[in-house]
């Protein structure tokens, strides 16, 4: 499934939801569901600085294609940080690259954030960008 249908599944997801609380509590629900990152995966080199709740974020690349996985200590950082990483997690790095998470805004999930959480948003999707810029192939990167 591509990126772009996986952006038009939530958006089809939202379109039933009223208000910034019901998209709030949808997205809680979703974190709930999320099965806890491995206690040894949870270190300082995972860690996510600069967030001020405790959050982690693993990438791994596996078959021309990244994943992730985060976890933290706040139920909403980890729900949105977590819907970035399922939403990432599969894709190529030309996918992940080509396509900016510019679609929480339109969904109304960014504006529901306060600033610190905004940052923390930005910063995992920092984390991905680089992630999956480092595991370009080298004759993409040429071009």
């Amino acid at each position: 499934m591509t990126l772009v249908h996986q952006q038009q599944q939530l958006a089809e997801a939202f379109a039933h939801l009223r208000d910034s609380q019901e998209r709030l509590s949808w997205l809680l629900a979703q974190a709930r569901k999320r099965p806890l990152m491995d206690l040894s995966l949870r270190t300082e080199a995972h860690r996510v600085e600069g967030c001020m709740a405790r959050l982690w974020l693993v990438a791994d690349f596996r078959e021309g294609r990244c994943y992730y996985q985060s976890e933290s200590d706040s139920l909403i950082v980890k729900a949105v940080a977590g819907l970035m990483c399922e939403f990432y997690s599969g894709h190529t790095p030309a996918e992940i690259l080509g396509h900016p998470p510019d679609f929480l805004t339109r969904l109304g999930i960014t504006q529901q954030l306060t600033p610190n959480r905004r940052n923390g948003l930005s910063l995992v999707w920092d984390r991905i960008r680089l992630f999956a810029a480092s595991h370009v192939p080298a004759e993409a990167r040429r071009e």
